[in-house]
């Protein structure tokens, strides 16, 4: 079986595919719209992926997209696909660590110093300052006692 981003179509065969003439794949190659992948020779080789974008790209100019228009929706979904991919792997990561949370993990905690101590889930720092000196200001001019 092969998958949908592997190059198997030559350009007459993806332009029928898309319903296009193969000039029409060749422009959108230039303006960067689709961009096949490249044979040794220099021929372009498209996948299925690419003919979906080739007609997608069809009809959003039917609908009177501009092609620059086209490029653009094109990108930010690019970036939204990024971006869902991202999400569910924070996700993921999310859940790992709240299982790793769970099992009763290290916890990190500052003690009354300001070291930083680990302790168990839902216990404070032990210890006690090291002084327990007491610091008096008094303004200039203020009576003494």
């Amino acid at each position: 079986m092969v998958d949908r981003d592997t190059p198997v179509y030559v350009i007459s065969v993806a332009a029928e595919l898309a319903g296009m003439h193969a000039q029409t794949l060749r422009q959108y190659d230039r303006l960067g719209l689709v961009t096949p992948s490249r044979t040794r020779g220099g021929g372009r080789r498209y996948s299925s992926r690419d003919v979906d974008r080739l007609r997608e790209v069809q009809r959003l100019s039917g609908e009177g997209v501009s092609l620059a228009g086209i490029q653009r929706i094109m990108e930010l979904e690019v970036q939204v696909e990024a971006l869902r991919d991202r999400v569910a792997q924070l996700l993921a990561d999310n859940e790992r660590l709240r299982e790793r949370a769970a099992q009763g993990g290290r916890v990190f905690a500052a003690d009354l110093t300001g070291e930083v101590v680990a302790v168990r889930a839902g216990q404070r720092p032990q210890g006690r300052p090291s002084s327990t000196a007491l610091a008096l200001w008094r303004p200039r001019g203020w009576p003494a006692d």
